[in-house]
């Protein structure tokens, strides 16, 4: 299994416009953040974890045009769904198809209605919505038929009931503020946690730093890579001195590597 973090950041990425914070304008390229999004690639299938609007910025960095077998959305919010339009290019391998809940599905639809009607205009993407549910695995396949097996379960950013995904050993995580008891069933034997660590201080919708160390150890994966970072986190390299051994601080275009025994490479 390959994760590639395409985004790091928060909504507002890193820096942020106006700012002139030491993080903001440090010279170190982990403290710049482009919006949250992930690749992960196992058994030749190759799956987009949400889709901002900087996507195209990201795939141009990432510079591996080849299919991508399907799109897991999180929630609706724009820094995570933004970017869909965007996946035009990639559309002529084949139909991407969108994995997300059925709130989530319906505000896409509302908000991109020409993406998703029954005649199509050229040029359109072509990424059919498919409907999944809290704790119903489902499959995602590429053109020659591997397949790989998704799991969704629920996770609140505040009051709002999102996606979180597990794929094999491994689960992502973005813009939790906590988790409901019957998700931990989902984190059991877990090598690898990517998830969200917003700032250092105390925010309402999305857990601190603070929170997402109690989680480490409460959840215990082997190791655990932090996202969805404001500025507020603090300089990457004073910050990473700070955390626990296998506790990492994730950076756009940080690949993590897992053999088939889940052992980072």
């Amino acid at each position: 299994m390959k994760i590639t973090i395409l985004g790091s950041g928060t909504s507002t990425g890193v820096p942020q416009v106006g700012c002139t914070c030491k993080v903001c304008t440090s010279s170190d390229p982990r403290d710049n953040r482009l919006r949250c999004s992930g690749l992960v690639e196992v058994n030749g299938v190759r799956i987009l974890i949400d889709c901002g609007p900087d996507f195209r910025e990201q795939m141009l960095r990432l510079n591996d045009f080849r299919a991508i077998d399907g799109v897991l959305i999180t929630h609706e919010h724009y820094d995570h769904v933004g970017g869909l339009d965007d996946l035009r290019p990639f559309c002529q391998f084949r139909d991407i198809p969108v994995y997300a809940e059925d709130y989530t599905a319906t505000r896409l639809k509302n908000r991109m209605p020409y993406c998703f009607t029954e005649n199509l205009y050229p040029g359109v993407p072509h990424i059919p919505l498919n409907y999944i549910k809290e704790g119903e695995p489902f499959v995602v396949s590429n053109v020659v038929g591997n397949q790989v097996e998704v799991i969704p379960f629920r996770v609140m950013h505040g009051k709002l009931p999102i996606m979180g995904f597990r794929i094999g050993k491994m689960v992502w995580i973005t813009d939790m503020l906590h988790l409901p008891e019957s998700s931990y069933e989902y984190l059991k034997g877990l090598d690898c946690l990517v998830m969200n660590a917003l700032r250092i201080e105390y925010h309402w919708t999305h857990q601190s730093l603070s929170a997402a160390l109690e989680q480490t150890v409460r959840i215990a994966a082997g190791k655990t890579y932090f996202i969805h970072m404001s500025h507020q986190i603090g300089l990457h390299a004073e910050v990473q001195e700070q955390l626990p051994e296998n506790v990492f601080l994730a950076y756009d275009g940080l690949v993590i590597e897992l053999d088939e025994t889940g052992e980072k490479k």
